[in-house]
């Protein structure tokens, strides 16, 4: 255990307080992401995170696995944002005598599904890479929901919270476009099933950013063949291969499983999106193979 890890939650709280304080003075000095892990939520991003982390070349945003800037915390402006990071010259030394260049980066599960996120990426980080980890739309549905109603957001059954989704997220996303500072319960907590349309998402990102920015992982080939599936992403950032010592797996939630019935209605829902996302990787996805 870190000794960060070890600290009291106030202690914690008050540390990063002081070095966003400290960041934003200094933003000028901080270096930016290089990529940035956009989700999807429930899709083992924090496994892919802690990978990253372990590697001797790769430092995330100080204190944060995600600043959730371009989502949430927009109204705070970029040098907010850019002092996050670690000093370029810190990271510099930290590296001497490592062969490649020290990269930076940070991860929101929100990112990917947010209506005005990718068109702020862009904006601000015009070269940025983006990677983007997804999982079996179906399964993903269930966890976010025991994950919702794990932390209070969900108070429905599966099945109501599916029914009342198109009621609850009608007009959401069009007033979050018109209005920076309006944040919707709904859209961020209760998109069981449109968070999972992976393809009208990874469409709208890349209108934006070049195809070579882009780099698609499923979850299922992750656990599967981390090994394997982690050396390309180590490649699409150009960086060399370190392994972790190991894989974990992070945030799991184990319970009952989702009825027959729910499971092959959201099978039938999800198989356009799934053709049309196969379209896109220009191979089906894993769970689909």
């Amino acid at each position: 255990m870190t000794i960060r890890r070890a600290l009291p939650q106030p202690v914690k709280h008050a540390g990063r307080l002081v070095s966003v304080g400290v960041g934003t003075v200094t933003a000028s000095r901080r270096q930016l992401p290089t990529f940035i892990l956009v989700g999807a939520q429930r899709a083992g991003t924090t496994s892919l995170f802690r990978a990253l982390q372990s590697h001797p070349l790769v430092h995330s945003a100080n204190y944060h696995k995600g600043v959730n800037y371009f989502d949430v915390n927009y109204h705070r402006g970029f040098d907010w944002y850019q002092g996050h990071f670690p000093l370029a010259a810190s990271l510099r030394g930290r590296t001497q005598g490592l062969r490649g260049e020290p990269i930076t980066f940070e991860a929101s599960g929100y990112y990917m599904f947010h209506p005005c996120a990718p068109e702020r990426m862009a904006q601000h980080l015009p070269d940025v890479r983006i990677l983007a980890m997804l999982r079996d739309p179906v399964e993903r549905a269930w966890s976010a929901y025991k994950h919702e109603h794990a932390r209070g957001f969900e108070s429905e059954s599966f099945d109501r919270a599916l029914a009342l989704e198109d009621e609850r997220l009608a007009g959401q996303a069009e007033r979050m476009a018109q209005d920076p500072l309006y944040q919707s319960v709904s859209h961020r907590h209760h998109a069981y099933v449109r968070r999972g349309q992976y393809a009208e998402q990874l469409r709208r990102i890349g209108e934006l950013f070049p195809r070579e920015h882009i780099h698609v992982v499923e979850s299922e080939s992750f656990f599967e063949h981390p090994e394997r599936t982690f050396a390309g992403v180590l490649d699409f950032l150009g960086l060399p291969i370190v392994m972790p010592e190991r894989f974990d797996r992070w945030n799991g939630r184990p319970s009952a499983p989702m009825s027959d019935s729910t499971r092959a209605r959201l099978r039938r829902h999800f198989r356009s999106h799934d053709d049309a996302l196969s379209d896109f990787l220009g191979r089906p996805p894993a769970w689909a193979s």
